[in-house]
């Protein structure tokens, strides 16, 4: 008696064996793909955000000297100062992480851990003081660090829209720090955060110029928040929980 299953003949079975396989090669490049997903680019450094040289005590000067070390920029005074910086990398870093803490801490804009936004930081012997990018970030615990570390992007513009929601109606200039330009005089200003400190330009051309000589640029928005608070031109604004007198970074 003739066999009338479709798999009988070589020519069949050679098919579908075929399409079994093609298949599970589909079935695995999915899951392949699915666990394979690439991980996030690591955030740009902010700028040094410290008018000394960590390693000499003194002025950066008008022409720092700018190097990348470990994914963050530092800013020195001379040409030596890089080597001695590298001879002992670990404690110089520790220094200049101790200093931006100081720095921002004060007008950090979260009262909660930007990874566990149930949790307050109000648990000074678990909660964490963390610099990434030359920025201040504040966890609940040190086991939130990796979770950060996972999509720092993410997390940083939790920060900036928390920064931003606070200094936008009090933010005390009306002119480009760069260019003096009046803004809006251009389009819709370009708002960046630094630091805990929100910034407004006339046009993207004056981000760069800006973060090239930092210190000078930035030191006009402390002076434009000093001058409004001692002014007690804040509109009503609350001070008491946000430090809006001068947001320093």
């Amino acid at each position: 008696m003739r066999c009338c299953c479709p798999l009988s003949t070589p020519f069949a079975r050679a098919f579908f064996s075929i399409v079994a396989i093609c298949a599970v090669s589909i079935i695995a490049a999915g899951f392949v793909r699915a666990d394979d997903k690439p991980a996030p680019k690591p955030v740009k450094s902010q700028p040094y955000p410290l008018a000394t040289c960590i390693v000499s005590g003194k002025s950066l000067g008008d022409k720092p000297v700018v190097k990348q070390i470990d994914s963050r920029e530092v800013r020195f005074c001379c040409d030596q100062c890089p080597t001695k910086f590298e001879s002992d990398k670990a404690a110089y870093f520790k220094k200049i992480d101790a200093q931006i803490v100081e720095q921002q801490l004060k007008h950090y804009p979260l009262t909660t851990c930007v990874v566990m936004p149930d949790d307050e930081l109000n648990a000074p012997d678990i909660n964490v003081n963390y610099v990434s990018a030359n920025r201040l970030v504040r966890f609940c615990c040190p086991d939130c660090i990796k979770a950060f570390n996972a999509d720092p992007a993410k997390y940083f513009t939790k920060i900036d829209e928390a920064v931003i929601k606070q200094q936008k109606d009090a933010y005390p200039l009306d002119t480009c720090p760069v260019s003096g330009e009046k803004l809006g005089g251009m389009g819709e200003p370009v708002t960046k955060v630094y630091g805990v400190a929100m910034v407004k330009f006339c046009c993207n051309g004056c981000v760069a110029k800006f973060e090239t000589d930092y210190t000078t640029y930035m030191a006009k928005v402390t002076d434009a928040w000093k001058a409004k608070h001692a002014s007690g031109d804040d509109h009503g604004h609350d001070h008491s929980h946000d430090g809006h007198d001068h947001p320093h970074n």
